[in-house]
């Protein structure tokens, strides 16, 4: 790889990583808002159930999985764009490393 690869790859990685922290701020804004809605479904089922409080539960449960599908979707999400950070960061250390090596090569 010539320097200048070295360079533009590393610009691309830092663009990317900036890219995939803003995905990963709306991912967490949307499992928040996931989880909020999760909460008032099943607590407004809940209150609506008749019978035990087992039942009212079970019953509760049942009519916020939907939003609980959605909230664990929007949490795979998170997980993913937090993965996808890691891989990343890694990425650009190792180019940086490279850039590093080719720096001191050049000045022997």
């Amino acid at each position: 790889m010539m320097p200048a690869e070295v360079i533009h790859e590393l610009n691309r990685l830092s663009q990317s990583l900036q890219g995939a922290s803003d995905a990963l701020f709306k991912a967490e804004q949307d499992l928040a808002a996931a989880e909020h809605d999760l909460d008032l479904v099943e607590q407004k089922a809940f209150i609506a159930a008749t019978g035990t409080v087992a039942d009212r539960q079970a019953l509760a449960r049942l009519e916020a999985a939907e939003s609980r599908l959605e909230r664990d979707l929007r949490r795979a999400e998170v997980n993913r764009i937090k993965t996808k950070l890691k891989t990343l960061e890694s990425a650009l250390m190792a180019t940086a490393t490279m850039a590093k090596i080719m720096d001191i090569e050049a000045r022997v």
